[in-house]
C-alpha cells in the first residue's frame, strides 16, 4: 500500500470521505493508517479527525503529538477547536491541557469559554466566527472587511450579516443575497430603518436547549442563527451543518435506546465489550419474559382443552407488540422535538387512544372472522375479537402514557420504554385473551 499514493488521492476528497477511507485502510493495516494520520495537511486533518467515528478517533488522538494536534487545533472553528479538546480531556486531560496552552492567548480564552456550555445547551455548538457590522458603517466598509477576512482566511461558510450597535446589541440580520441590492454608500441604519423586515431578528440564548434551536431551524429553514448573551448583546453563531450533526447524533442515540442498545460501545471493536452492554438489556427482557409466561401459566387448564389458543396467541403478542411500537416511536420523536408539551400531551394521548380503538375494532372485525371460520368455532372468534380490542387499546393508551411519565421523572423517554411497553402489551394480551377464553368458552 503505497502511502504517497493514498495522500495524493486523498488531496482530491472531501474530509468526510477521507474519514471513510482511514476507516477500512484501519481493518486491514493499523501502521499505516497511523502513518496516514502524521502526513495529512493540518487544515483538514481536524476536520477529518470529527468525521472517524468516535474509538477511532480517540486512538488517533493518542498516537498524534501534543505539537501536531496544537497546530490542527489552530486551523479549526472555535467550536470544533473546543470539540476536539473535550474529546482529548476525557481520556488524557494532561495532553489537552498541553495543546490548549500551545494556542495563542485569544484562541484559549474562546475555547475556555466554549467548554463551559453543556453539550445539551446552544453554547456547546456555536462558533465565535462571524461578520457582523456596526449600524453606522456604510455597506461598503463592511464588505471590504469580509473580503480581508475571508482572504485571511478568519471566516469560512458565511451567509448573513449580524448588525450590532456600539454595545455589541443585536439590531438585524441581513442575508448577503439581501444586502448586494443596495447602494453600497448607505449606512445600515438606513437600510433597517427602510425596511421592517430586517428589525425582528431570530436568535437564541447561550444556554438554551439544543433541541429547541434544531426546532428553530427546521421550522423556519434558516441556514445560520445569531447566538446573544447577557442584555442581547451577540456572542456567536450556530450554522446548519453543527445542527445537522445534532439532529443526526440524537436520532441516533433514540434508535439506540428504543431498542435498548449503548450507542457509544456499538463502535468498539471489542465484541465481548458489546456483548455485554446489550446482554444486559436482554436480561431484563428476560425478566418480563418470564413475568409474561406466568401469566400464561395461570390458564394452563384452558391451553389444555383448547389447542387453537395456543396457536392463536402468537397473533395477539405480535399486534400488540407492534401498536405499541408504532405508538412509542412517534410519541419519543415528537417529545425530541418538542411538538409534545404540557399544553397538548392530553390532546396526543388522546390521539393515539382512538388509533389505537380504530384498528382494535378494524382488526377484531378481521381476525375474529377468520379465527370463526379457520376453527369452525363463532365463540373462539368473539374470544379473540375482544382480547384484540383490549390489547390495541392497552398498546395504544400505554404507548403514549409511558414517554410521558419517563419525561415527568426527567427520564430520557426513548431509555427502557420499549422494555416497559412490551411487558404491558404482552401481559395484557395474554391476560385478555386467556382470561376471555376461560369465561366464555368454559
Amino acid at each position: 500500500m503505497d502511502e504517497k499514493e493514498i495522500l495524493k488521492q486523498f488531496e482530491q476528497l472531501h474530509p468526510s470521505e477521507i474519514a471513510n477511507e482511514l476507516k477500512k485502510i484501519k481493518k486491514t493495516d493499523e501502521d499505516v493508517f497511523f502513518s496516514l494520520l502524521e502526513n495529512i495537511p493540518d487544515d483538514i486533518l481536524g476536520e477529518v479527525l470529527l468525521e472517524l467515528p468516535e474509538n477511532i478517533r480517540d486512538e488517533g488522538y493518542k498516537s498524534l503529538s501534543i505539537e501536531k494536534l496544537t497546530d490542527v487545533v489552530e486551523e479549526l472553528e472555535t467550536d470544533d477547536a473546543t470539540d476536539v479538546i473535550k474529546d482529548i480531556e476525557e481520556f488524557d486531560p494532561k495532553k489537552a491541557d498541553d495543546i490548549l496552552d500551545g494556542l495563542d492567548e485569544e484562541d484559549q480564552e474562546e475555547i475556555n469559554w466554549l467548554r463551559k456550555y453543556e453539550d445539551d445547551e446552544a453554547g456547546a455548538v456555536m462558533q465565535t466566527e462571524l461578520f457582523s457590522a456596526n449600524i453606522n458603517e456604510t455597506i461598503n466598509d463592511a464588505i471590504q472587511k469580509l473580503k480581508q477576512l475571508k482572504n485571511e482566511g478568519e471566516l469560512e461558510n458565511i451567509h448573513q450579516v449580524f448588525v450590532v450597535d456600539d454595545d455589541q446589541t443585536l439590531l438585524s440580520s441581513i442575508s448577503l443575497e439581501d444586502l448586494i441590492v443596495y447602494d453600497f454608500n448607505l449606512q445600515f441604519k438606513d437600510i433597517l430603518k427602510d425596511n421592517e423586515k430586517f428589525n425582528k431578528p431570530l436568535s437564541v440564548k447561550a444556554d438554551d436547549d439544543i433541541m429547541e434551536v434544531v426546532k428553530l431551524f427546521e421550522d423556519y429553514d434558516l441556514s445560520v442563527i445569531a447566538v446573544t448573551g447577557y442584555k442581547n448583546r451577540l456572542i456567536g453563531r450556530i450554522t446548519s451543518d453543527d445542527i445537522l450533526d445534532v439532529a443526526g447524533q440524537s436520532a441516533t442515540e433514540q434508535m439506540y435506546q428504543l431498542a435498548g442498545v449503548n450507542d457509544e460501545f456499538e463502535h468498539e471493536d471489542d465484541l465481548i465489550t458489546t456483548s455485554k452492554t446489550r446482554g444486559y438489556w436482554l436480561f431484563i427482557n428476560l425478566f418480563t419474559a418470564v413475568l409474561a409466561s406466568t401469566v400464561i401459566g395461570l390458564f394452563d387448564d384452558v391451553l389444555q382443552q383448547y389447542i387453537a389458543l395456543a396457536i392463536l396467541m402468537p397473533i395477539v403478542a405480535s399486534m400488540g407488540g407492534n401498536a405499541g411500537t408504532q405508538t412509542l416511536a412517534v410519541m419519543v420523536r415528537q417529545l425530541a422535538l418538542g411538538d409534545i408539551d404540557d399544553t397538548n400531551k392530553k390532546e396526543a394521548v388522546k390521539k393515539e387512544i382512538f388509533i389505537s380503538i380504530f384498528n382494535g375494532l378494524l382488526f377484531a372485525v378481521v381476525l375474529g372472522g377468520a379465527t370463526a371460520f379457520w376453527f369452525s368455532n363463532m365463540m373462539l372468534g368473539v374470544v379473540i375479537s375482544l382480547a384484540m380490542i383490549v390489547t390495541l387499546f392497552s398498546a395504544g393508551f400505554f404507548g403514549s402514557l409511558i414517554p410521558l411519565v419517563l419525561k415527568r421523572f426527567d427520564i430520557d423517554p426513548a431509555i427502557g420504554s420499549s422494555v416497559i411497553l412490551t411487558t404491558v402489551t404482552d401481559v395484557v394480551g395474554f391476560f385478555s385473551f386467556l382470561g376471555l377464553a376461560k369465561v366464555i368458552l368454559m
